[in-house]
């Protein structure tokens, strides 16, 4: 194991990369981790996640992408987390992310620094990969130590109930239905999801190998894995797909992908999927012998499903955050800025010029306006030059990410702050804009 080993943290701990051989003992160490909080239930669905991920071929992740902490005395794992590279978009410009999953440390073996000491090699990784964010989905408040925000919406849902399902009338036929999706059609739900993504802000982009991942690559009981159905109208035609888990979560099943083909009645199409997922969730307690009592949508804050059954959805699960890290702003937003100068260019401020001094107390980013066109340089304020417009801490990366307007910024932070026109211009690059990201596993 000498070649996969990263370092010695001392104390008879080391930490290494993964290897194949580690499936079984790594899987079972995240199903007990990640299935309750006194480890007294193993999650299944998460150990054989594990498992695959390791032992199955994956577009974008390798073994030795987990990271352990063995304690060499005994050959026990006390701590593990991965790296899943991936790229996303931002107004449709890609840029690399390194999100970091399946995280957890034996109780005995915490407040030990052993999650930060990983934390810092898959960081290095994810900069040598030039991936420009990290991001990872956890617990309220513990990724913040590490550099994280909680910057852009993670879930969000509609539920409804029995009372809500619609009927179909004496003698009608189902107007559309659902099928299970088959390899040859994958073209047609990329090139939808595709067009999907233009909704959102911030997207995660996937290639022919992550959708046939997607429909085929995963274990039956893998906790990514889900349900793929093609949505045909009554003559056959293709006209959207809906994703779903293999079983109920609690007493009810939620769509967690729902998308249709530009031109097709969102209006028509879903109340036939809202009987789909009913008659789906009562098949499914069967099996598991126990009661399904609503279905829903799990599809973000926003999405026109909510729109057109709004009153057969009166349960609202409001979204919680995904943390997002970026240690280099200032080249990321060069990076961004064509869909920032166009974004100036529809703008009140339309072919401004001049400067802005942004600071975040310890450091800052001057913007360059030039008839139009935008250059980012490093700014640092000092107690004379506090700059235009002022975030604490990582505040700024709501405002980069479209998830908090800068009023709303200002409310809540009252060490954030904007001259007149910094106002005007921060409005005009980063408006509000919800995003809902659905990334690779």
């Amino acid at each position: 194991m000498t070649q996969f080993l990263i370092s010695n943290l001392g104390d008879g701990l080391i930490l290494r990369r993964a290897t194949p051989a580690d499936a079984d003992a790594l899987a079972g160490f995240n199903g007990r981790i990640h299935g309750g909080a006194d480890m007294d239930l193993t999650d299944e669905g998460v150990a054989e996640w594990t498992r695959d991920l390791l032992t199955r071929p994956h577009p974008t992740f390798k073994p030795g992408d987990f990271t352990i902490v063995e304690d060499a005395r005994t050959g026990q794992i006390v701590s593990s987390l991965n790296l899943i590279s991936q790229t996303w978009t931002y107004a449709g410009i890609p840029f690399g992310v390194g999100r970091i999953e399946l995280v957890g440390t034996l109780p005995e073996y915490r407040r030990r620094g052993l999650v930060r000491a990983q934390m810092n090699v898959v960081h290095q990784w994810s900069a040598e990969r030039g991936e420009w964010v990290q991001g990872i989905t956890g617990i309220p408040w513990y990724y913040r130590q590490f550099g994280y925000e909680m910057t852009v919406n993670l879930g969000g849902a509609r539920l409804g109930y029995e009372i809500h399902v619609p009927k179909l009338k004496d003698g009608e036929s189902e107007p559309y239905r659902l099928r299970p999706a088959a390899p040859a059609d994958l073209p047609f739900i990329a090139n939808v999801y595709d067009t999907a993504c233009r909704r959102d802000l911030v997207a995660c982009a996937r290639d022919e190998a992550l959708w046939r991942y997607e429909l085929s690559g995963k274990s039956a009981r893998n906790a990514a894995r889900q349900e793929w159905r093609v949505i045909e109208s009554a003559d056959g035609e293709p006209v959207g797909y809906l994703a779903h888990p293999l079983c109920l979560w609690g007493d009810q099943l939620v769509a967690n992908v729902y998308e249709l083909t530009p031109g097709v009645s969102w209006l028509a199409v879903t109340l036939s999927v809202i009987r789909y997922l009913w008659a789906t969730g009562q098949a499914y307690a069967a099996e598991e012998k126990k009661p399904c009592v609503a279905f829903g949508f799990g599809l973000g804050e926003a999405h026109p499903a909510y729109t057109v059954a709004h009153d057969r959805l009166p349960r609202i699960w409001e979204p919680y955050a995904w943390y997002l890290r970026v240690p280099d702003v200032v080249g990321f937003l060069r990076h961004i800025t064509p869909p920032l100068e166009k974004r100036l260019a529809e703008s009140v401020a339309v072919g401004h010029c001049g400067e802005m001094m942004v600071s975040w107390y310890r450091g800052g980013v001057k913007f360059i306006f030039d008839h139009g066109r935008l250059a980012f340089e490093p700014w640092q304020p000092t107690p004379e030059a506090g700059g235009d417009a002022a975030f604490p801490d990582l505040t700024f990366l709501h405002l980069l990410f479209g998830h908090r307007a800068l009023d709303e910024l200002r409310f809540v932070f009252r060490d954030c702050w904007a001259h007149d026109e910094a106002r005007v211009l921060l409005a005009a690059l980063f408006p509000k804009h919800p995003s809902r990201l659905w990334p690779i596993n």
